[in-house]
């Protein structure tokens, strides 16, 4: 580690900001950490009373493995010069001046929290919904704890094939035992064990072979409990384009998908309770009215792979078209980030202004001296939870070259207890990571009570309850 000078004054390490304590956040704080150790003080803020983000509250609750990248930044949060201030939303109860004037750099690494639409007629009718509040809902999330879905309806659609999309067709569909054995929420544990969900239909609009999910989502479906899978054999097969485009990478994970896909193909008979279709090439056009608002079924256009100018492989519509079923209906095309106050945002692509993670003014492009950005809202939804490393790695490396270069915020008020006064007059039922343990301690413990890896808080309210504040 070199030993260069890292702020005005030789007592004061850098202090750093970072909004949002999901993966990126925290893969971001784990560099700053190995780059300068003791002599940097680093300050994470999230909307949410807990830590963790994505992976708490969009990570599927059957799985654990996934989860447990959790204990890395656990030990990431046990460093010294680390703080937490959950329940406390930047545009609320502070500002971009607040963090301006007490801090050398602001990361924001707040993630993408809305969902994109499809912007087809019926879209807005009761029973269609975004599998992100779906997602959201089941994983305990104090935002949609409230929500409600119908699962009495013997037939659902998932609009997208990505990972989030296979993820809700297999929580729909999972046994009781394989439900027990998540950590999904309770409320959502009962509505999904009185579910009459028999049918579930995956939409993807494009090919096998530019299916968005990983391969390990993908042979999960195919070993549920209670639950078969179907593919139609002309939709498993690969169109011209795609082949000679296989055929010519070198691409083996895109060539196994097609493998498994064009398995399940071949399963032709289905002796579990339910049965999960996946369609390929096919788009929706419209959602049709029962005649009382609700969604009731839904017509789908039939699509072919062409060759845009850029060389990529697309799907447009044909003359072909059918009508089916459907009592749900989930849209699964993509996360969408929004801005904050004070923040260059491109709304149309749903990211920060930025150049490798430092935030550029929108208007001239010209860099904003200590400000960087991460994870989803820098380059929009895409990746697994470890995807994050390295774009954190990318934006901190441009942080590291500021500092050296002198480049950064020079704060009014430098003193670490001074921002947490200011922080605690703002939000008094702010959390810190000691909270989190104690509610992680507690969750655990009552799942152990009876049989399940953890029973989750899914109210602030009920946290700060907990904790002996309310």
């Amino acid at each position: 580690m070199m030993n260069y000078l890292i702020s005005d004054e030789e007592t004061h390490p850098l202090r750093v900001a970072i909004v949002g304590a999901g993966p990126a956040g925290f893969y971001s704080a784990d560099q700053l950490f190995k780059e300068f150790a003791d002599r940097v003080h680093v300050d994470m803020y999230d909307r949410l009373p807990t830590p963790f983000g994505l992976v708490r509250y969009g990570v599927a609750p059957d799985h654990l493995k996934i989860k447990s990248v959790t204990k890395l930044y656990e030990r990431i949060a046990n460093k010294p010069g680390y703080r937490f201030w959950g329940n406390v939303e930047f545009g609320k109860h502070i500002n971009l001046g607040d963090l301006r004037a007490h801090y050398n750099c602001i990361i924001f690494a707040y993630g993408a929290k809305d969902s994109r639409r499809l912007g087809i007629p019926g879209e807005n009718l009761q029973g269609s919904h975004a599998a992100t509040d779906f997602v959201a809902w089941y994983n305990g999330h104090p935002d949609h704890s409230n929500c409600t879905f119908d699962l009495t309806v013997e037939t659902a659609v998932v609009v997208g094939i990505g990972n989030v999309a296979v993820d809700v067709a297999r929580i729909l569909c999972l046994t009781e035992e394989e439900l027990l054995q998540s950590d999904i929420a309770d409320y959502a544990l009962d509505v999904l064990l009185k579910s009459k969900v028999k049918e579930v239909v995956l939409l993807g609009r494009r090919g096998p072979a530019q299916a968005a999910f990983t391969n390990p989502e993908a042979k999960e479906l195919g070993n549920l409990q209670g639950a078969g899978i179907y593919v139609i054999d002309e939709e498993a097969g690969l169109d011209t384009l795609s082949r000679q485009d296989l055929d010519l990478s070198d691409d083996k994970i895109t060539v196994r998908k097609v493998e498994i896909i064009q398995n399940f193909a071949e399963r032709k008979y289905n002796s579990k309770d339910k049965l999960i279709r996946m369609r390929f090439l096919t788009s929706p056009i419209e959602m049709y009215n029962d005649g009382a608002g609700k969604v009731s079924g839904m017509r789908l256009v039939k699509n072919e792979i062409y060759r845009s100018e850029q060389g990529s492989l697309k799907a447009r519509p044909t003359d072909v078209y059918e009508d089916i079923d459907a009592g749900l209906v989930f849209r699964s095309v993509g996360y969408l980030g929004s801005g904050v106050p004070g923040i260059p945002f491109d709304a149309e692509s749903g990211i920060i202004c930025n150049s490798q993670g430092r935030i550029l003014d929108s208007k001239t492009q010209e860099v904003l001296i200590g400000m960087y950005t991460s994870g989803w809202i820098k380059r929009g939804p895409t990746g697994v939870i470890g995807t994050n490393k390295e774009d954190s790695i990318e934006t901190i490396n441009c942080l590291i070259e500021d500092v050296k270069a002198g480049k950064m915020l020079s704060p009014s008020n430098k003193g670490s207890s001074k921002v947490e006064e200011l922080v605690r007059s703002r939000q008094p039922d702010l959390f810190t990571f000691d909270d989190w343990k104690q509610i992680d301690s507690m969750e655990i413990a009552n799942g152990d009570s009876i049989g399940r890896p953890r029973v989750k808080f899914t109210s602030t309210a009920s946290m700060l309850k907990v904790l002996g504040r309310s």
